[in-house]
């Protein structure tokens, strides 16, 4: 259902940019999850991310972008392609032709996980260490998610930040039953 409504969104974004020679060549990146029992289904299309957080971090998604290429064919590494000049040049997006390739992505969750979404805002802004030590310092989803905005937009924030943090599986839980 995912993979569904990422190609009915590229149909309609296509059909807009065609009623519009304004909106000629606009596209998007997307990343989208479902969480069923402890299983978590991930799409994407371009470079906004999606990680599970636990005692480490572990991105799940693959941009799809030049320089990401790049480090996969052994190119540049991947230090080099956090300062490449075309790291936000991506491959893939949301409207930018008549189909749309998703990559979709299956993992199995354990308690505690914690899945962030965020666009690149995020990730052009801080390393993935630095996300997990913000997350890790902050006492409450709110307030990690916030840390986040706001060390991205201290480290220069030259880009839209979203972030969207999930405890599907948080570690404690109660059951309140009544008779």
């Amino acid at each position: 259902s995912i993979r569904q409504a990422i190609e009915t969104a590229n149909d309609r974004i296509r059909q807009k940019a065609s009623e519009d020679g304004a909106l000629a060549g606009m596209g998007t990146t997307v990343v989208a999850a479902s969480v069923v029992d402890n299983v978590l289904e991930v799409a994407n299309v371009g470079d906004s991310r999606l990680y599970i957080i636990g005692d480490s971090i572990r991105q799940i998604t693959r941009d799809h972008s030049l320089v990401e290429e790049m480090v996969r064919m052994g190119g540049i590494d991947r230090e080099a392609a956090r300062t490449h000049p075309e790291k936000n040049i991506i491959t893939r997006a949301i409207g930018a032709s008549q189909t749309v390739e998703v990559d979709i992505f299956t993992v199995e969750l354990t308690r505690g996980d914690m899945i962030l979404m965020c666009s690149d805002g995020l990730t052009n802004m801080l390393e993935d260490k630095e996300i997990l030590k913000i997350v890790h310092e902050q006492k409450d989803i709110r307030s990690r998610a916030e840390a986040l905005v706001k060390a991205a937009n201290d480290n220069g924030g030259k880009d839209n930040i979203a972030v969207i943090l999930i405890e599907p599986l948080p570690e404690t839980f109660s059951v309140r039953m009544e008779m």
